[in-house]
C-alpha cells in the first residue's frame, strides 16, 4: 500500500511526525478520492434523477453506478436493498422510526447489547417514549463476549427486533452474528447489523450473514463524511414507512394523496449527496483493489503486535480480549487519567481517542468512565506502534 496516497499522513504535529491511530472515529481520505469528487465538482455537477440535460444524466450515471459498487461490496442481491443516508447513524434512525411505526406497538421489544454505541441505543429509547416498546439488553463477560445463553433467552412472544454491533468500538470484539441471526430467525425476528466498525476491516456478505438490515459509513472507509448506506432485504424496505418526506421519494402526489417510490429512493427524501456516492464508491474501489483479506490480514498482525508491545508496560489494562476481536484496542495505565494520557501523547504527535467513546453503558459494565483508544487502518505500520508504545512509556514516567 503507497502512503503517499495519503499526504495527511506525512504531516507533523507539534514539530513530531503525525501518527494517526484515531481510525474507528474517521479514516484519512486517499488522493484518488478527493480527486473523483474534485473531478465531478468540476465536470459533471448538477443534479441527479429526473433531469433530461447531458451533466444531469451523467452525474444520475456516476450516482446510480455508486449504488452498484456498494451492492457488490457487501453482496446485496439488488440494487433496490441500497439506501444512502448520512452514515451509520442516519441509517439506525431510518430504521428504528420506519420498523417501529410499521410493525411495533406498546409492549414489543427490541434486543440489543451492553456493547453498543449509543446511536444504537438513543433511537430505540427515543421510539420507546413514543410507542412504549423495551429494549432487553444482552449482558457481556469480562473478556468483552457476549453471553449467547442469555442472549437465546431474551426471546419472546413480544420479541420484534434485534439490533446489534458486528465489532465493539470500544473493544474491537467481532460479535458472532451468523449465530445471533440464526437464533433470531428461528424465532421468526428480523436482524439489524451495525456495521460501522466491520465494513471497514474485512469482507461482509449480506446474504451470507443473512441479515435484514446493515448499515456503515462511508467516512470510516477512507471515503467522505456525511455518506453512509442501510441495507436492508427488499421484502421489509417494501413494507415499512418512509422515514422522511419531500421530493424524490414520491410517485405522486396531492392534496388529497400521496404515493410512494419503490425502494431504494422511497427512503431517500431530497437531493442526495451524489458528489460523496461517487466519493464512496471511489474509496470502495481503492479498498477492493487493495484486498479486504489483506486489509483484515495487515491490521491483524498490527493489533497483535501493538498488544505483545503494550503488555510490557507496568500498570498497563487492555479492555476487551476476547478471542476473536478486530483493529481496536482500549487501554488504562495505572492510575493515569485517559485525558492526561491522550493529551500528553497528542504532543509527542501521536492521535488516539479518550473518553467513552459513545459507549457510556459499556463503561458503566467495565466499572470506568473512560479509555484511551488506539486503532488502526491500512496505512498504520510496525514502526508507528513502536513510537505509539515508547510515547505511552515516555507518559507513564512522567506519573
Amino acid at each position: 500500500m503507497n502512503r503517499n496516497q495519503f499526504p495527511i499522513l506525512s504531516r507533523e504535529v507539534y514539530g513530531k511526525p503525525l501518527v494517526y491511530l484515531d481510525n474507528a472515529a474517521t479514516t484519512q481520505k486517499p488522493l484518488c478520492v478527493l480527486d473523483a469528487m474534485r473531478e465531478e465538482y468540476l465536470n459533471v455537477n448538477a443534479n441527479v434523477h429526473r433531469g433530461v440535460h447531458w451533466m444531469s444524466q451523467q452525474a444520475t450515471e456516476l450516482h446510480e453506478a455508486a449504488r452498484e459498487t456498494v451492492r457488490k461490496f457487501i453482496n446485496a442481491r439488488s440494487t433496490a436493498e441500497i439506501v444512502f443516508t448520512r452514515g451509520t447513524t442516519e441509517s439506525l434512525n431510518l430504521v428504528a422510526s420506519s420498523f417501529c411505526e410499521g410493525f411495533m406497538k406498546a409492549g414489543d421489544e427490541v434486543i440489543i447489547s451492553t456493547m453498543e454505541h449509543h446511536s444504537n441505543i438513543v433511537p430505540w429509547q427515543l421510539q420507546a417514549r413514543r410507542y412504549g416498546i423495551k429494549l432487553r439488553v444482552i449482558p457481556m463477560n469480562d473478556a468483552g463476549e457476549l453471553d449467547m445463553e442469555v442472549y437465546q433467552g431474551l426471546f419472546n412472544a413480544h420479541t420484534r427486533l434485534v439490533s446489534v454491533a458486528h465489532v465493539s468500538n470500544v473493544l474491537g470484539t467481532v460479535n458472532p452474528v451468523e449465530e445471533m441471526i440464526r437464533i433470531a430467525h428461528a424465532h421468526d425476528v428480523p436482524v439489524m447489523i451495525d456495521g460501522a466498525q466491520s465494513a471497514p476491516h474485512f469482507a461482509v456478505d449480506v446474504q451470507q450473514l443473512d441479515c435484514d438490515f446493515f448499515a456503515f459509513s462511508g467516512h470510516k472507509m477512507y471515503g467522505p463524511t456525511g455518506i453512509g448506506v442501510l441495507y436492508g432485504k427488499e421484502e421489509w424496505l417494501e413494507k415499512m414507512p418512509p422515514y422522511q418526506g419531500g421530493g424524490e421519494m414520491i410517485a405522486t402526489v396531492s392534496f388529497e394523496e400521496t404515493t410512494f417510490e419503490r425502494p431504494p429512493l422511497k427512503f431517500e427524501a431530497g437531493t442526495p449527496d451524489y458528489i460523496a456516492t461517487h466519493g464512496l464508491a471511489t474509496a470502495i474501489n481503492f479498498m477492493t483493489e487493495i484486498g479486504m483479506d489483506n486489509i483484515r490480514a495487515h491490521e491483524q498482525e498490527l493489533t497483535r503486535y501493538a498488544t505483545r508491545r503494550m503488555q510490557e508496560i507496568d500498570g498497563m489494562r487492555i479492555f476487551g480480549t476476547a478471542t476473536n476481536k478486530d483493529a481496536v484496542i482500549s487501554f488504562l495505565v495505572g492510575n493515569i487519567h485517559p485525558m492526561d494520557m491522550g493529551t500528553l501523547l497528542d504532543r509527542l504527535g501521536i492521535a488516539v481517542r479518550t473518553g467513552h467513546h459513545c459507549a457510556e453503558p459499556l463503561m458503566n459494565r467495565l466499572g470506568i468512565l473512560g479509555t484511551v483508544r488506539a486503532s488502526f487502518a491500512l496505512y498504520n505500520t510496525k514502526e508507528e506502534v513502536d513510537v505509539f508504545v515508547d510515547g505511552i512509556k515516555r507518559v507513564a514516567k512522567m506519573f
